[in-house]
């Protein structure tokens, strides 16, 4: 299933979307490459017991391009104006790679929105999971691919995103998204998330968080996952064995059955609808 795309304006940006609804809100928020339709086996699934929206950030898919240094704060006020003009009040986060910090960027600027999250080979920002070296390299790279053509931005980075043991109409799904690459949106994403740390934030997160990582991931490995989950208090850790980066696409039944377990408890012991 690809859910129709809808469009809506925020702060000065078009924004484009994707929306199945049934329930309470999940918004899903992909990584610093591909766009809404990384989320669509979840907006398929989940959306018989939620209404789960997945953006185009500013740079991707439909939406208009950002200033190259909108930051990773630019990014979550801009994720707060598309919520509030969805009229969305509050929501489970779903954030993958770079949109698990943006996930943890807007609750930190933006608490009240926040119900859950559920971060899938998440970081900390760069400089917060990773060794500097391994930072300027990332975003040495992302600077140079986006001076490139989409060609060469898959052959970089699309085998860095799942398993050999991947199925092909999974990865030519991913490819496509990769071929629309915005240029700007890779610059922005990379620049946004180079340059912040956020350690300092991760013991003040007071909802409930999920954190799912691929067993063989290897641009979020285990160090990074295991940092996360001692950081944020009370988090669950869940590795999924033998799968890579976009672990939502590569294993998408069991992070499915992993995500609606967790929202329904989440729901439960809160006392309020999932």
């Amino acid at each position: 299933m690809t859910s129709r795309l809808n469009t809506v304006d925020v702060g000065g940006f078009r924004v484009g979307y994707r929306r199945e609804a049934a329930g309470p809100a999940i918004v899903c928020i992909h990584g610093y490459v591909g766009d809404s339709r990384t989320w669509n086996p979840q907006l398929e699934s989940l959306s018989d017991t939620f209404t789960v929206v997945a953006w185009d950030a500013p740079g991707f898919g439909q939406s208009s391009d950002p200033p190259a240094d909108l930051g990773l704060g630019g990014y979550a006020d801009a994720l707060a104006g598309f919520m509030a003009a969805l009229e969305l009040e509050r929501a489970h986060l779903m954030g993958l790679s770079f949109g698990g910090a943006l996930a943890i960027e807007l609750y930190r600027r933006h608490p009240g929105l926040v119900e859950t999250m559920v971060l899938a080979s998440a970081y900390a920002g760069w400089p917060g999971s990773l060794p500097p070296a391994e930072v300027d390299r990332r975003l040495r790279q992302a600077l140079d691919l986006a001076r490139l053509s989409g060609r060469q931005l898959v052959d970089a980075l699309l085998p860095t995103m799942f398993t050999k043991a991947v199925p092909k109409a999974v990865a030519a799904d991913f490819e496509a998204q990769l071929l629309e690459f915005h240029p700007a949106g890779l610059v922005a994403t990379a620049q946004a998330v180079a340059k912040i740390d956020l350690r300092e934030t991760l013991p003040r997160i007071r909802v409930p968080t999920l954190l799912i990582y691929g067993g063989a991931d290897v641009r979020a490995g285990a160090a990074v996952a295991r940092a996360m989950h001692d950081g944020i208090p009370g988090s669950e850790l869940i590795f999924i064995p033998d799968v890579g980066h976009i672990v939502n696409l590569e294993a998408s039944d069991s992070f499915n059955a992993q995500a609606r377990s967790f929202l329904l408890r989440a729901g439960r012991d809160s006392g309020r609808p999932a």
